[in-house]
């Protein structure tokens, strides 16, 4: 049995958004997942402008936790980008827990079966 997953840190809204190709319909396009989890360490480490131990200490998470997110993120990305791909970053399910400071969520997720959650056809 997998060690279970630590939870991670978040400072980002409890929300889901998909960034596509201008003009072309959401549904021919292929999906691509990105965790909260992954965004978080982006906005750290490429906005903010933090090294990986201090962008780590804020996630609550070991600095080779975050540089392996960090990397999955970047080929999630460089993928939607490359190919034209849907980017689906996936909201907060009802398992994240209060902040312990302002603006900060605690989350313990992980990658759904398909690699991103159905959002209904309101897109």
């Amino acid at each position: 049995m997998p060690r279970p997953r630590k939870r991670r840190a978040l400072a980002l809204p409890a929300r889901s958004l998909i960034y596509k190709p201008a003009g072309v319909p959401l549904d021919g396009l292929r999906r691509v997942s990105l965790l909260p989890e992954e965004l978080e360490a982006l906005r750290l480490v490429d906005l903010e402008d933090l090294n990986q131990e201090e962008a780590a200490q804020r996630m609550g998470v070991s600095r080779s936790t975050l540089q392996r997110t960090v990397a999955q993120a970047r080929r999630q990305v460089a993928l939607a980008l490359v190919e034209g791909a849907a980017l689906v970053v996936e909201g907060l399910q009802s398992n994240a827990h209060r902040p312990t400071a302002p603006g900060r969520t605690i989350v313990s997720r992980s990658r759904s079966e398909t690699g991103f959650f159905s959002f209904g056809n309101d897109l």
